[in-house]
């Protein structure tokens, strides 16, 4: 009985799909051989990555990829190309070529570390002795003499324990009076993770204190020869440069004008700013996602495609900070919201595009849009799954516009790829692309958004037509 009523509903959804017009098929064809041939994806993604680097929010990187990109989008023949500025952050903050941490004695060890966005660097090398962190005002004040141009080993807390907060905070005013060099905290492993919040920061009131991560393992080396009973000597030369804000952040626009229903639009995008972690270069998060939305455009252009509907590109910012780009993309242009079909944003690595979630009133017209990439790299097929309801939540940019009621999409990655390893580590380098993947992402994107901007319809919605 199953396997009946599954056949029966394949062919119901085989013959609605049938019912929603795709883009010209010739064009279609140019799409493929264009995507697969000659694409350029790993040539924008190594330029963005060597060139310009990681992008913080609110960082001359990320305005200097903003403008790069909008030239780029300009040089392939897309109209409207411009920066829509959605706010500003108070202080800017950069991270200089000068970033050093390792243990200098009893032995030679470099560090993999880091140090919070818009948290204070050191002025030049800075050596001093480790020395573990007090445990109690008694403690500390034995260890007073040694404390000052001391780097503090701090003990590791649980997460979310607030535990003696007093205390710390006692503490930490005493070290700092005392006029210790700074505070060494151990990651959870081996993943140096990069964070941090300009929040409530104003220029007359710059953090000083300096807090560096380590990875566990040099932590761990360091503990294990103070518990030796040896004398360990640190150096840290961390250049972290605040720059005088308010600091402007705008969105990358380009379009590729629809040529019967211009108003009504198909958007393709990702988030261009990044963590900017030593060593990272912003690549799989979300330099691959960016320069796969770069390319499915360059892609569009190269094939001649002449879309019903405007095929919109937005590289948002100010993702990593609580998707701020979108949110305010969706609040400046909320009388719009009703004209947008669909939003399709590329987030998750440097997987391939495996699909599209979506709600069953949605399904028939979405299988139109990728049937022609469904297959068309074997071994990374293309397939939707269908969900009772488009998510309200989620940790990219779509989130903004499901908020709102407007379809948002998250491609679904598949492959091979550790996102875990790269997300706002020390690891997200170019060479952790996987440039096969990125190939297909972007021709799959090319396909899906030219066949959406050229459906009978808009895609339905949530509750709705």
């Amino acid at each position: 009985m199953r396997r009946k009523n599954h056949f029966i509903f394949g062919l119901v959804f085989a013959a609605a799909a049938s019912a929603f017009a795709q883009g010209d098929p010739g064009t279609i064809s140019k799409i493929l051989d264009e995507g697969k041939n000659r694409n350029k994806v790993m040539d924008h993604l190594t330029y963005l990555c060597t060139k310009i680097g990681p992008r913080l929010t609110g960082s001359p990187q990320l305005q200097k990829a903003c403008e790069w990109t909008k030239s780029q989008f300009e040089s392939f023949g897309l109209k409207n190309c411009h920066l829509e500025e959605w706010g500003t952050v108070p202080v800017g903050f950069e991270r200089g070529a000068r970033q050093v941490g390792r243990m200098v004695s009893p032995e030679r060890r470099d560090f993999e570390f880091t140090t919070s966005a818009w948290s204070a660097g050191t002025k030049g090398m800075v050596r001093g002795r480790a020395i573990m962190e007090p445990k109690d005002m008694a403690s500390l004040d034995m260890k007073k003499s040694l404390l000052k141009g001391a780097w503090i080993m701090s003990t590791p807390r649980r997460r979310g324990d607030n535990s003696d907060a007093n205390l710390r905070a006692e503490l930490d005013k005493a070290m700092a009076e005392a006029g210790i060099a700074g505070k060494v905290v151990s990651s959870r492993n081996e993943l140096v993770v990069t964070g941090g919040s300009f929040r409530d920061l104003t220029w007359d009131s710059l953090p000083t204190n300096v807090t560096v991560t380590v990875r566990k393992s040099d932590y761990d080396a360091v503990i294990d020869q103070l518990a030796a009973g040896k004398n360990v000597d640190l150096e840290f030369d961390l250049e972290n440069k605040f720059l005088p804000g308010p600091v402007p952040v705008s969105n990358v626009i380009a379009e590729i004008p629809g040529t019967e229903k211009p108003d009504e639009v198909v958007i393709v995008s990702g988030h261009l700013d990044s963590w900017n972690g030593p060593n990272s270069q912003g690549t799989c998060d979300n330099g691959t996602g960016t320069m796969v939305a770069l390319e499915t455009a360059r892609i569009l252009m190269a094939a001649g495609a002449k879309p019903k509907r405007t095929i919109r590109f937005i590289l948002w910012t100010g993702e990593e900070q609580g998707l701020l780009g979108s949110r305010a993309y969706v609040e400046k242009h909320k009388d719009e919201m009703g004209k947008i079909s669909a939003v399709l944003v590329d987030d998750g690595g440097t997987d391939y595009d495996g699909g599209l979630v979506c709600i069953q009133s949605m399904a028939p017209m979405l299988q139109k849009a990728i049937d022609p990439v469904a297959n068309f790299f074997s071994d990374m097929p293309v397939s939707l799954r269908v969900a009772d309801s488009m998510p309200r939540g989620g940790g990219s940019d779509h989130a903004s516009f499901n908020a709102v009621g407007v379809p948002g999409f998250f491609w679904i990655e598949t492959g091979t790829a550790d996102y875990t390893y790269v997300h706002h580590t020390q690891h997200d380098r170019l060479d952790q692309a996987i440039p096969n993947y990125l190939v297909q992402s972007s021709t799959v994107a090319a396909v899906t958004a030219y066949n959406l901007a050229c459906a009978d319809t808009m895609l339905p919605r949530q509750g709705g037509s």
